[in-house]
């Protein structure tokens, strides 16, 4: 493996030891205007963050503020402690990807920039005509690679707890001029769940304990309907615990179900991914 870039500028600010400790990658969110750098710097190197993120800050000249994350996605909002380690405290930014916008403030909703591939791969299978329903949907941007890959959708319903959050996905679809396509909930999508109508589709990103709200989605998915299920699943056995989860609560339900597709989407920690089952609900 090649040298890491962070490496290759740090060299001579580091020791041997500490230089093994540098983040292989990092997250850039935003555009080539204004955008945020996401690192979470280990604990080893606690003592040079500052010196880490000036780094990133002279490798991206369109980074604005460079933020540490300190804690994995927590709490009923699901979002990531982000600590300032320099630069703008405004870290509001327009995300650009694949021809469409997402204003967002990772501060105050998590967005993933490492998911427009996997964004893109649920959108390609959307066909005319479908109803679509985005559990925890943050600012919006499965629904809108939706909306502008297929535009017959007939509806996306996005629902998310967080009023921040929803704020953002309510301005994400006026930007994209996709307003018409949508209806945004902010509320628990449990409850939502329980008084909405049937859908084609069912999209679960959130992939942390997503497999407490598969008797949502089988509550209100249609016969002949697909739930994308994300989990997180050891290296060594990626799918076999996500499957256990959905057979049961399909059982619950007495619905047949067929997995079109078992995908690695993203690396999650060490030895461990973000993993998505396809799932045909048959009956």
């Amino acid at each position: 493996m090649g040298e890491r870039p962070l490496a290759k500028v740090l060299k001579d600010k580091l020791t041997g030891d500490e230089m093994e400790l540098i983040p292989r990658s990092y997250d850039i969110i935003g555009s080539r205007e204004k955008a945020v750098a996401v690192i979470e710097i280990p604990e080893g190197l606690e003592s040079k963050k500052i010196l880490i993120a000036e780094a990133v800050m002279k490798m991206n000249k369109n980074v604005r503020s460079v933020l540490n994350k300190i804690s994995g996605r927590k709490g009923v909002f699901r979002l990531e402690d982000l600590e300032l380690l320099i630069g703008d405290k405004n870290t509001e930014v327009i995300h650009k990807e694949y021809g469409y916008l997402i204003k967002l403030d990772p501060q105050k909703v998590f967005f993933s920039p490492r998911e427009l591939t996997e964004r893109q791969r649920i959108a390609n299978q959307v066909k005319s005509g479908e109803t679509v329903l985005i559990m925890f949907s943050g600012s919006m941007p499965y629904g809108i690679a939706i909306a502008k890959r297929q535009p017959l959708v007939k509806k996306i319903y996005g629902v998310e707890i967080n009023p921040e959050a929803h704020e953002y996905a309510k301005e994400n679809v006026m930007k994209n001029k996709l307003s018409h396509k949508f209806t945004l909930i902010n509320d628990d999508v449990r409850k939502v769940c329980t008084e909405m109508e049937k859908v084609d589709r069912i999209v679960m990103p959130y992939s942390v304990g997503a497999y407490q709200y598969l008797d949502s989605a089988f509550s209100c998915i249609k016969s002949g309907g697909t739930i994308h299920f994300y989990h997180i699943s050891p290296e060594e056995d990626m799918f076999s615990e996500a499957e256990s989860f959905v057979r049961s609560i399909a059982g619950d339900f007495e619905r047949k179900i067929e997995i079109l597709n078992r995908v690695k989407v993203l690396p999650f920690g060490t030895r461990y991914f973000k993993i998505c089952l396809d799932v045909k609900v048959l009956g």
